[in-house]
């Protein structure tokens, strides 16, 4: 009891009073109709055809190309579970601050991406460098090797493009 009579409150429950997951983004199967969840969609696509055609070249580089092989197939499962925590309506019940998560998610994977774009681009560039084998002296890649590493690397820009794109929205959802 207090000087005055009354009962002092209890204090507040501390998971009661928590605030909840902060996500202006719907989610379940809503999310595919936001730019956000097209752009994840593309981010998919596109990562795993960059993945697929790095895999299918003879990869003469193999510093430069595993760092692209790194880059999009990590980002191409972690887009997945992105994707798949916003379809499944997890992100309602896990207590984070999904908009900033959002950003800093795509940030990470744009700076990568980006990175992994340009390795690709001068491994493709450097096709006519003449490589000394054991007898003969022959490009660096054939023509078919060159066009697999021109489509591995126009599809890593665009999955850099969509990267950037899902990294605009985030910022402005998470700094409106």
């Amino acid at each position: 009891m207090s000087a005055g009579g009354a009962a002092v409150p209890p204090p507040p429950n501390p998971a009661v009073s928590f605030p909840g997951p902060r996500v202006t983004l719907p989610a379940g199967p809503d999310f595919l109709r936001t730019y956000s969840g097209a752009f994840v969609c593309l981010e998919i696509l596109f990562g795993g055809l960059v993945w697929i055609l790095v895999a299918s070249s003879n990869v003469p580089l193999p510093l430069l190309q595993g760092w692209v092989m790194f880059v999009s197939v990590t980002a191409f499962f972690f887009s997945l579970l992105f994707l798949g925590v916003f379809l499944s309506g997890m992100v309602t019940q896990i207590n984070a601050n999904w908009n900033f998560l959002d950003f800093a998610y795509h940030f990470t994977v744009f700076v990568f991406y980006f990175g992994a774009f340009l390795l690709e681009a001068a491994t493709t560039s450097l096709h006519n460098l003449q490589c000394n084998t054991t007898l003969t002296v022959q490009p660096l890649l054939s023509d078919s090797q060159y066009n697999i590493n021109v489509a591995a690397t126009i599809f890593s820009f665009m999955a850099t493009a969509c990267y950037g794109c899902s990294l605009a929205l985030a910022l402005r959802r998470w700094r409106p």
